[in-house]
């Protein structure tokens, strides 16, 4: 099979049916803060809020299960050099850096605030994932080209398996949506699956 074969878009992703192991398993719920994810933040990316449920759906599914829930957060000091690109967005300690309050986490949950695209970059994360023996990331949130795949090439890197549910990830084109799914899954092996495929086993 030549490259070109191996990249070409598919005109469906194709959706399984996937089992994690709780013990072994972390949700990564990546950036679903205010700015970027209600009508009234500075960066929002307009639809963002149709992924709240099925990543509730899934978040519910983890806590009844007993699987390692971790938060990221944009966070940016005031004057970031990245706002260069995207102008002021998630500032620290703003109300436009907040996790929005349908998923708010819960006591014990872990918070990762990141100063860029990658949530392994100048965090904690890698440190804490292997402290709990985690093997498989579920990977939600958004966006789905940006730090959502930029994290997952990070855990790829690192030897994480991925699981990516399709409809608890955000990208605002679907162009851009369905190339990135497609690079995780032809790429960095991630398993493509949806918030009701996914299920927490023993």
């Amino acid at each position: 099979m030549s490259f070109p074969e191996i990249l070409k878009l598919p005109e469906k992703l194709e959706v399984k049916d996937v089992v994690v192991k709780p013990a072994e398993s972390a949700l990564l719920i990546i950036d679903v803060q205010n700015d970027f994810a209600s009508p009234s933040g500075r960066l929002y990316a307009r639809g963002a809020e149709k992924i709240i449920q099925p990543i509730k759906s899934i978040l519910l599914s983890a806590r009844r299960a007993g699987a390692t829930v971790i938060y990221t957060q944009d966070w940016h000091i005031r004057d970031d050099p990245e706002f260069k690109i995207w102008g002021e967005h998630a500032v620290e300690g703003t109300w436009g850096a907040e996790i929005v309050d349908e998923l708010k986490p819960a006591e014990g949950e872990i918070t990762i605030r990141k100063p860029s695209y990658d949530a392994f970059y100048s965090t904690p994360l890698d440190h804490i994932l292997r402290s709990k023996n985690i093997e498989t990331l579920i990977l939600t949130g958004l966006l789905g080209n940006v730090c959502v795949l930029c994290t997952a090439i990070g855990a790829a890197m690192r030897g994480y398996k991925l699981v990516v549910p399709v409809d608890a990830v955000f990208t605002i084109h679907e162009f851009d949506h369905i190339s990135s799914l497609r690079f995780m899954s032809a790429i960095l092996k991630a398993e493509l699956t949806s918030s009701d495929k996914l299920k927490f086993g023993v």
